[in-house]
Parts: structure tokens; C-alpha cells; sequence
């Protein structure tokens, strides 16, 4: 199966990181000379290109030239799936829309993701943040007065998953139909999914929520409490089972009231339970309260900086390794594994060979070299990652 992806940053590379590890032949195409943006991030998004675009084949081609735009549509004969992340109207002027590919090849799977799907906000350009702003994500993570970003690109990413899932189901349906699908992702919308539990809640109790680090969560016990050395530990106790063990563990003295027996009963207690907990753990050193919350079952967790996790048991089984502009650096693989093959591509630099596979001579690589349809990235030793 082959993907051609056209995007930037993170949510169409997103997609084409996933289907790339699940052993499709993702070829990223990128204009000669300054390919995805992602490549010239600095300091605190460094990392963005060389996560996002490992597994592919870089193809430096210039869709603004007839000559380029041929090669593109050559490739696009022999494509199963496209991810389309540059601007609303972009691939339309070029005329390389879903309509147009389709023409040349109706078993093609079109997967649009843009800030906004189909609607009145359908031309309106947006990325990650202004995407959490609109659609309450923000809000529901930031304090009063305060919305503040997720930590991650996850709108981005979580859009590019639900257009893997419906490339796939398409792929499925392909079968049953012999033709291609056009798939319509926005960020706004994945980003509304994500807020669905809250919209739901709000029409059920009928008032406004305040961010969910200030409202709460549903379980009286969710929170970090202090350890006597000086550390923290997040403790989760969700079930009546669960809390019954922990009073006990804890020597709470408060195990036999049947007034906390419920969680919707502690719940209204929460503020003095906590306080009675935290009394409790900040007598104990770290070490002594995660092994008592292990072995009683209890869902514990330490705060940890993203990469404190190179160096975390766990997570070394899901690590990869890959060389990007000479460094070797590992980074997660996606969860379930995957096809591990190749480190993040220079620009063009697998352009030769797929302009040999579409079946230009050497003579005609050299013309379309020469007018600057295509570059080459010259001969790069292909490295492959290797499992840890």
C-alpha cells in the first residue's frame, strides 16, 4: 500500500508517522529547497521533524511547475491514499483536489485534515492552540481567567488519528466497492469529540463547569499528596473495594464509618479526606508509600518530565532508535508496534528512486532536474533504526 502525504508540522506528518509504521510506503512530498517547515524548528520544537517523519521516502518536487505536477500525478496513479494538510483551497488551485485525482484513479482514499471540516468555518485557517481555544479545551485545561495549551500537539495528532481510522475503514470498504472515498478532518471537530463528556455534563446538571483542575474529578481521592522527603505522589482510589484496602493501609481510622463507604458519599468529604490523607503520607518517604501502594493495588503515580521517560523502565520498551543530522536519539514508537525502517529523510532524498520507479530515464531526471521540478538530495547512506 502506498500514501503520499502533503503537510507540515505535526497533524498530516502525524498520519503519515502512523500509516508508515504500520508497513505502508509513505512518500512525503516536499517543495525543492525548503520542504516541511517542521525542518527549520529551533530550540523547544527541535524534535518535531525527526519524530514525525521517520519511515518515509522524501520526494522534492515542485507542484507549481507543470513538469512537477505531472510527476505528482504519475505517483498519484499508483497511490492508495492521500493526506492532504496544506491549506483550504491549496490542492484545489492546483487542481490536484480529490475530484481531480480521482479522474486519473477512483480507488484513491482522500483524507483532507484542515482546521475546520465542511461548514461556515470550513475556509477559516487555525492550528493546535487556536483550535483549543474555540473548542473549550483551553478552558477546561487552563485555571479561571487562565486557558492554557495542552502540553502537546494533541489536537494535531488526534486528528490524524481519526483520519487513520476512516483511511482504513475506507481501505476496507474499497474492497466491497472497487472505489476510493474523500475523508473530511478537521481539528475543530476532533477537538470537540475530545469535549464531548463535558458538553454532555453541562445539559445533565445544568450549570457551567469550572476547568477541570479546579472542579474536580469525579473520585474523592485523585490527587498529589507530599512524601516527608520532599516528593510528590499522585494516588487514585476509584472503586469502594479499592478505598476500603486503602483506609486500612493507611490506618485512616475512619474505615468503619458508612458514610464513606460510597465514593459519591466521600466525594462530599473530599476536602477533609484529603487533608487526613495528606497528614498521613507526609510522614512517610516516597519510597515506603509507593511500595505500600503497590502491593495493595492501588493506582499510584511519580511526576515525570517527558524525558525522564528515556530513562523509565516502561517506557524503554516502546523507545526507537533513529540518527537525524548526526545525532542518535530515541524516540516512542506508536502503541502496538510497528515497522521500524528507516531515520528521517533530507529533502529529496529519495527522489531518484521514485522517479525510476514511475519509469523516467535518466535523460528525463536530468531535464526535470535542470528546470527545477524535482531535487535530489544527492547520495545519502540509508540507515535503518533498530529496536532497543
Amino acid at each position: 500500500m502506498r500514501v503520499i502525504e502533503i503537510g507540515h508540522i505535526v497533524a498530516g506528518p502525524s498520519a503519515g508517522l502512523i500509516f508508515s509504521e504500520l508497513g505502508y510506503d509513505v512518500i512525503k512530498i516536499e517543495k525543492p529547497g525548503d520542504g516541511d517547515i517542521a525542518r527549520r524548528l529551533t530550540d523547544s520544537s527541535a524534535g518535531a521533524f525527526p519524530f514525525y517523519n521517520r519511515n518515509k521516502r522524501s520526494l522534492a518536487v515542485d507542484l507549481g511547475k507543470p513538469e512537477g505536477k505531472e510527476v505528482f500525478l504519475r505517483l498519484a496513479r499508483e497511490t492508495d491514499i492521500i493526506i492532504d494538510n496544506l491549506g483550504y483551497g491549496a490542492m484545489d488551485r492546483m487542481h490536484l483536489s480529490y475530484s481531480d485525482l480521482s479522474s486519473i484513479n477512483n480507488r484513491i482514499i482522500y483524507m483532507s485534515i484542515k482546521g475546520y471540516a465542511a461548514g461556515p468555518m470550513e475556509k477559516r485557517k487555525s492550528l493546535d492552540f487556536p483550535i483549543e481555544i474555540h473548542s473549550g479545551v483551553a478552558y477546561m485545561t487552563g485555571l479561571t481567567n487562565r486557558p492554557m495549551r495542552v502540553g502537546g500537539s494533541m489536537i494535531d495528532m488526534g486528528a490524524a488519528m481519526f483520519g487513520v481510522i476512516q483511511a482504513l475503514d475506507a481501505l476496507m470498504e474499497r474492497e466491497k466497492t472497487g472505489k476510493g472515498k474523500f475523508i473530511d478532518i478537521g481539528l475543530f471537530e476532533t477537538a470537540m469529540f475530545f469535549m464531548g463528556q463535558h458538553i454532555a455534563t453541562y445539559q445533565i446538571i445544568h450549570r457551567a463547569l469550572k476547568p477541570i483542575n479546579e472542579e474536580g474529578f469525579a473520585w474523592a481521592i485523585y490527587d498529589f499528596f507530599d512524601t516527608s522527603d520532599g516528593n510528590q505522589v499522585f494516588i487514585a482510589v476509584t472503586t469502594d473495594a479499592q478505598w476500603k484496602v486503602f483506609c486500612r493501609e493507611m490506618n485512616l481510622g475512619i474505615c468503619e464509618r458508612s458514610d464513606l463507604e460510597r465514593n459519591e458519599d466521600r466525594f462530599t468529604k473530599r476536602r477533609d479526606l484529603l487533608a487526613l490523607i495528606a497528614e498521613r503520607t507526609t510522614k512517610m518517604k516516597k519510597v515506603d508509600l509507593i511500595r505500600l501502594l503497590q502491593a495493595n493495588n492501588i493506582a499510584y503515580s511519580e511526576l515525570k518530565r517527558p524525558w525522564d521517560l528515556l530513562s523509565d523502565e516502561q517506557a524503554a520498551n516502546n523507545l526507537v532508535v533513529e540518527d537525524y543530522l548526526g545525532d542518535r536519539i530515541r524516540v516512542p514508537a506508536i502503541p502496538g508496534g510497528g515497522h521500524i525502517a528507516r531515520d528521517p529523510p533530507n529533502i529529496g532524498q529519495d527522489t531518484d528512486e521514485l522517479l525510476r520507479e514511475l519509469g523516467y530515464s535518466e535523460l528525463d531526471m536530468e531535464k526535470l532536474k535542470n528546470i527545477g521540478a524535482v531535487a535530489f538530495a544527492g547520495i545519502i547512506e540509508q540507515k535503518r533504526v533498530h529496536n532497543l
